[in-house]
């Protein structure tokens, strides 16, 4: 037939079937690489799409209590804004501007000796009308008014000759009204020597000095440092005649003298260093410009 006749037959059979096996195997051997790599792409396939379905989940999740949200606050009705409490700058600018009186300075030595003195000391605390010049109506200036008060400052001024004393005492807030009130000063005080008397730059020893070197007239300054210098005894009382305290005048917050609770402090306590007991022996007159 076709084959040799020395060869054997079984033997071309057996060599048949070991080559038909071998090309199965090897066919195997080279198709498993490639059904890891299906296996592997068909997991990563599976993951994207279970990443994806989780985030419209997510997202589907988040918009329904936005929009829950808004249909409440659009249901709700809009709050009340809080009202800003009132300052007192705030009251003192919207209220009408009202010269000062006695009745003022006497309610606020009521307030403070209330609980410092017994019933009777007040009551002889108290000053008299006699006590007070005519006060500022809001339409002089510094210079009118001192001339209003004391029509015979030229007289007064000559007799002067005491040093460490003034005649005259403006009681002010602060340094700077201090300087402002100096220089409204010229149309009225001519030749007489006005001093600052404020800590601001000025040190205690240095105005001390100045007030022992020459005869002084006149004093403007601060309650905090007119005291410290009474307590000294670098400025004395005895020559004072009148005490003018710039009672109307209000700074940038719309705040006067007396509103401001530490010069409001300093002021009671200066006049309770000796200048009330003057006043009620009639040797001080006070005025509020």
């Amino acid at each position: 037939m076709g084959d040799d006749l020395g060869d054997e037959w079984w033997q071309h059979d057996c060599k048949s079937d070991g080559s038909e096996v071998e090309t199965e195997e090897t066919k195997r051997i080279r198709e498993k690489p490639n059904i890891q790599k299906k296996a592997e792409k068909r997991k990563k396939l599976t993951e994207k799409t279970v990443t994806a379905k989780k985030k419209k989940k997510n997202e589907e999740v988040s918009q329904i209590p936005k929009q829950q949200s808004v249909k409440e606050t659009s249901t709700k009705s809009p709050k009340k804004r809080k009202r800003k409490k009132k300052t007192i700058t705030d009251v003192l600018a919207a209220s009408d501007p009202k010269p000062g009186c006695p009745a003022d300075l006497q309610n606020f030595l009521a307030q403070y000796f209330s609980d410092k003195r017994s019933v009777i000391e007040q009551e002889e605390l108290k000053l008299h009308d006699s006590s007070f010049v005519t006060c500022n109506d809001l339409t002089h200036s510094v210079s009118s008014y001192l001339k209003h008060i004391c029509p015979k400052w030229a007289k007064v001024q000559k007799q002067h000759t005491e040093k460490s004393s003034v005649v005259l005492l403006i009681v002010c807030s602060s340094a700077l009204r201090a300087i402002e009130l100096i220089r409204h000063l010229t149309t009225f005080k001519g030749d007489a020597k006005a001093v600052k008397l404020f800590a601001k730059h000025i040190k205690i020893e240095e105005q001390v000095k100045l007030l022992q070197k020459g005869v002084v007239h006149i004093g403007v300054g601060t309650p905090a440092r007119i005291g410290a210098l009474i307590n000294r005894e670098g400025l004395n009382l005895q020559a004072l005649r009148f005490l003018v305290l710039d009672w109307n005048w209000r700074d940038q917050k719309c705040r006067r003298m007396m509103d401001i609770p530490e010069i409001k402090l300093d002021l009671l306590k200066l006049l309770e260093s000796g200048i009330l007991d003057r006043c009620k022996a009639d040797q001080v007159k006070i005025g509020l410009f």
